[in-house]
């Protein structure tokens, strides 16, 4: 089983990334700020514009080390890759599977499932813990209405209907999204999901969530062979990691809503942690940053049961157990992907 590693964050935008050896080296002008040893780490966000050494981006996709680049205000900018690693055979069939339709909707399908009984869990776990301090009855409305979508995507019989079925259960989901915020109703009210560019604090959290969720599961299909940029239910575009956001759907209730809803009601993110631009963006600040990223590297070493291996791993493998599910049925060792169905 992999081994959970380190995830370096670089949030001084004056910095700068270098190679020492077997060493990652942070200098900010001639001030050495860190020195980290590249055997530890697995991934490395960095919030800079001065950037890398091409030494040390080589060393990176070597050590196939995850090395994302974001401008300091938090927008994405850039993802190192590497060699291609795996078999070339498994990614030609990954190709076959995303020109044919037929295909393509069976393992949507299945993801499409998961996102849409993650969310329904994410909701029944409000009601079992907070049923006194919510709107019970709307919140049950809502989760039986979502479980009675679950046998509609089976039935789907094109990308298009299943797109349309994802996109009424996210309505439905995200219409009581408000109800599960329970601190702090003052600074943090959800009324709509806006995402270019966010337009309140909660979804300048997802919005950030997404994103890095989105690095990591690019991240995890890379290491098992597959290629993130082809998807099977979002469409090709130049520079969209399509088959990542495919892999993401599922993880979204879990990995990221339950996240942002845990950091506003644990009182742990705040007001103070935003900024509005002049565009009238709101976007996570550099205080912000640090507390989400706290909280996520806690987060993903939190030990869970694997709903489907029934192995005990860290949050933070799921991305790579579920890339490495699907590698397996594209290659035709399972006969079916299975969803990470959380409960």
């Amino acid at each position: 089983m992999r081994k959970l590693l380190n995830t370096l964050y670089v949030m001084t935008e004056s910095c700068y990334l270098t190679l020492d050896g077997e060493n990652i080296v942070i200098l900010d002008g001639e001030k050495k700020l860190g020195r980290f040893p590249l055997h530890t780490l697995e991934n490395i966000i960095c919030f800079t514009y001065k950037g890398a050494t091409l030494a040390l981006m080589g060393a990176c996709a070597e050590r196939q080390i995850g090395l994302s680049f974001f401008s300091p205000r938090g927008a994405f900018l850039a993802r190192v890759v590497g060699k291609e690693y795996g078999n070339v055979l498994l990614r030609k069939e990954q190709y076959r599977i995303s020109d044919d339709e037929n295909r393509s909707v069976a393992y949507a399908k299945n993801m499409i499932v998961g996102k849409v009984f993650n969310s329904r869990w994410s909701i029944e776990r409000t009601l079992r813990d907070h049923a006194y301090r919510v709107d019970a009855e709307k919140l049950k409305q809502i989760s039986n209405i979502l479980y009675e979508t679950i046998p509609k995507i089976d039935h789907a019989c094109n990308l298009d209907v299943l797109r349309g079925i994802e996109g009424k259960a996210a309505e439905q989901y995200f219409s009581v999204y408000n109800d599960m915020i329970l601190n702090q109703k003052e600074d943090f009210e959800f009324v709509k999901r806006s995402r270019r560019p966010p337009l309140d604090n909660i979804n300048a959290i997802l919005s950030f969530a997404y994103t890095i969720l989105a690095g990591d599961c690019a991240n995890a299909l890379s290491s098992v062979g597959l290629d993130p940029y082809v998807g099977f239910m979002h469409g090709d575009r130049p520079g969209r990691i399509s088959l990542a956001l495919d892999l993401m759907e599922e993880l979204r209730p879990v990995l990221a809503d339950r996240f942002a809803l845990t950091l506003i009601n644990t009182k742990a993110i705040q007001a103070v942690h935003f900024d509005k631009q002049k565009d009238q963006a709101v976007l996570l600040n550099d205080g912000g940053r640090k507390v989400f990223f706290s909280a996520w590297q806690n987060h993903k070493k939190e030990m869970i049961t694997h709903p489907y291996l029934k192995e005990k791993i860290e949050w933070g493998l799921v991305p790579y157990v579920q890339a490495l599910l699907l590698a397996r049925t594209i290659r035709g060792d399972m006969d079916e992907y299975p969803p990470f169905l959380w409960k």
